[in-house]
């Protein structure tokens, strides 16, 4: 079975594709609450560096938010918000693909063909399913929580993704999509990339400020130790003042030691671009450290919040953004899904 991609006038076969141009890299972001430094510096800001190294594809991908929204005009109003912190944190509309997962219909296309080729017994031992369900005993479970890997498959071959940058908690889900795509190949010829997992660079270490044993999380009890990208400035250097750190009163860079100390040089080190370790020696007291990571955090944050800003009161700009990446984007989905249905042999339209 031969693909409708040409290049040359000569058809390829799927095991062509990523040979034919730089390596396509997919990474996903869920629209499901406000980003905080920790997404930032732990992972979205290697997004920005990363993008003019590979193709990359970022999709807000609002269809698996359905699993847990169950109220109106919510989600529409977070994808924005989310769409305008992306392209406000660095990402190019004209050289990485940001898109809505909604706005290319693609992605509902494949997922009922993915989810016609993955089992009952590969979806039941997804841990993340056990995990998410085990949290909303006595509560509505969505039937999209047992079959959203059959999606996230779907978003992933859609576009001939090579990479999919992942950590330990989503790698289980690289490799049922590419179990997925195997038994596709298998079933009904060369047809879908086969991607691969890899281990992102490593981003900042972010810890939360008033537990430093626990990553920042928007998910904690108290907001008072998570740092919102969109904190007023006076409220970030409160939170940094009134930061956990250690029992005695050295200053010195060891994680477990001196988990709130060290926790603040990492994100000084992360804001400033230095060496943690370095950074720690130029301190002997805990009220400079603190002042000087508020301080560093509100130097960084202030452009990225003066672009929001510009772009969350101009929608027609940022629905225009969207747009260009919707069209790049479905330019890719549409060749695929027209590949799926011919392996198939499904009736032409």
């Amino acid at each position: 079975m031969t693909l409708r991609t040409e290049t040359w006038g000569l058809p390829v076969r799927a095991h062509q594709v990523a040979s034919l141009t730089v390596t396509r890299v997919l990474s996903c972001i869920q629209p499901t609450g406000d980003v905080h430094l920790g997404n930032y510096l732990g992972a979205l800001r290697n997004w920005v560096s990363g993008q003019h190294d590979k193709d990359v594809f970022h999709g807000i991908v609002d269809l698996h938010a359905l699993t847990i929204t169950e109220q109106p005009d919510v989600l529409g109003d977070s994808t924005l918000k989310l769409a305008a912190m992306l392209f406000a944190i660095g990402l190019d509309p004209d050289v990485a693909t940001v898109f809505v997962q909604s706005h290319v219909t693609e992605h509902s296309q494949l997922g009922w063909i993915m989810e016609c080729t993955v089992s009952f017994g590969e979806l039941s031992r997804m841990t993340q399913f056990k995990d998410k369900t085990a949290k909303r005993v006595g509560n509505f479970i969505s039937a999209g929580l047992f079959t959203y890997p059959a999606l996230q498959a779907a978003d992933i071959v859609l576009y001939d993704a090579n990479e999919v940058p992942v950590g330990d908690d989503q790698r289980q889900h690289v490799e049922i999509t590419r179990d997925i795509a195997i038994r596709f190949n298998h079933r009904f010829g060369d047809t879908l990339v086969i991607p691969e997992a890899v281990t992102p660079k490593a981003g900042a270490r972010v810890m939360d400020l008033q537990d430093p044993t626990s990553k920042m999380s928007k998910s904690s009890d108290s907001d008072a130790g998570c740092i919102m990208m969109l904190d007023d400035p006076r409220a970030i250097l409160k939170k940094f003042k009134r930061a956990v750190t250690d029992s005695d009163s050295e200053v010195y860079y060891d994680v477990k030691a001196k988990p709130g100390v060290s926790g603040l040089i990492d994100i000084l080190a992360a804001a400033t671009d230095q060496d943690p370790v370095t950074l720690a020696t130029h301190y002997q007291q805990y009220g400079p450290l603190k002042n000087d990571a508020g301080e560093a955090v509100v130097a960084m944050l202030e452009p990225i919040q003066a672009r929001y800003y510009e772009l969350i009161d101009d929608k027609a700009e940022l629905t225009r953004l969207l747009r260009v990446g919707a069209d790049r984007a479905r330019t890719v989905a549409s060749a695929t899904i027209d590949r799926v249905h011919n392996a198939i042999g499904l009736l032409p339209a």
